[in-house]
């Protein structure tokens, strides 16, 4: 794709486009198509990634990979116990040769922010995001300073039961429009992964760009015109209403998590070329989309029921809307 590209975007092109940065990106981390897919899915729908694995398996990665593919300022922060708010969003410090206050940016200052096991900082800290996440902007003593578009972050969280972890709150799991798992790679791409280490080559760094970051927002509203029908929208509230009166599910998603799969599901159909959106657009998101905003009952928690198997069963129940209509 030619940089600085002026015209909008057909479908047929935001497809094309879609396929050539995942290919692009898939270069560096091998084997797991359906994981990228969805983080540019994410990305393209204007939300936020969280990556929740064991350490090790390319989080980090990734997150450089899709940076340098887009060519987007990248931004890194490795939370700790240690940190406090103004390590994420900056501060006023005092110059002497000025002899006055002068804000400092943190690294929340970017336009790709890795927020890496952010479930390893206080509750304090990791509500330093929020705003961010949800307003594109942050302020400090008073002052409130825009983010630059695109803003995009990438939180990695370790498993809960790991020591030294702080479990993420419900208000700010709801701020990832989608949760992701790498999971262990496959036989021959760990074998890949050994031979890169054997000759020093590290995979993100063979990242090319592909497209700039004035072409990356006219994909982003690309994707927000793709036609979505009355029935698609029922289809939605009826499987988020299921979480609401689900057995094992203490706590169903919000409307948040309706307008997350209806803005997840319309990236999905331009990523496949279609102005419109199809069920099997929405069943490939449901749980990446719900799972992380539903709490299981102490009972479904004791009996090691896993929160993505209730969502599958749901989307499994849930009659699937057989004419999409044009409204």
């Amino acid at each position: 794709m030619a940089p600085g590209r002026t015209s909008g975007y057909s479908m047929g092109l935001f497809a094309q486009d879609f396929r050539a940065i995942a290919q692009n990106i898939e270069t560096s981390i091998h084997g797991k198509s359906d994981v990228i897919k969805k983080a540019l899915v994410c990305l393209f729908a204007e939300g936020h990634l969280l990556i929740e694995d064991v350490p090790g398996v390319g989080k980090t990665s990734l997150a450089r990979a899709i940076a340098r593919t887009l060519d987007l300022a990248f931004g890194r922060i490795q939370f700790t116990p240690d940190l406090v708010p103004a390590d994420v969003t900056g501060t006023d410090f005092y110059s002497q040769r000025t002899e006055e206050l002068t804000f400092r940016p943190g690294p929340v200052f970017t336009q790709l922010l890795l927020a890496d096991e952010l479930n390893r900082a206080s509750p304090r800290t990791q509500s330093a995001l929020l705003e961010a996440m949800q307003e594109n902007q942050v302020t400090v003593n008073g002052r409130t300073m825009p983010l630059e578009r695109p803003f995009f972050v990438i939180a990695t969280q370790n498993s809960v039961e790991m020591s030294g972890t702080y479990a993420l709150p419900e208000a700010q799991l709801d701020r990832f429009l989608l949760r992701v798992s790498l999971g262990y790679p496959e036989h021959a791409s760990e074998i890949e992964i050994l031979e890169n280490h054997r000759l020093g080559r590290r995979e993100d760094e063979q990242v090319s760009p592909v497209v700039r970051a004035p072409d990356l927002l006219r994909m982003v509203e690309t994707a927000a015109e793709v036609h979505v029908s009355w029935a698609i929208h029922d289809y939605i509230v009826r499987l988020v209403a299921a979480t609401r009166r689900h057995p094992r599910l203490a706590l169903g998603a919000s409307p948040r998590a309706s307008i997350a799969l209806l803005r997840a599901s319309r990236a999905q159909a331009a990523a496949d070329g279609r102005n419109y959106v199809r069920p099997a657009d929405v069943q490939f998101l449901a749980e990446a989309t719900l799972a992380h905003r539903v709490v299981r009952t102490p009972e479904a928690e004791l009996s090691g029921l896993a929160v993505d198997e209730i969502i599958k069963g749901i989307v499994a129940a849930e009659p699937v809307p057989s004419r999409l209509g044009q409204q």
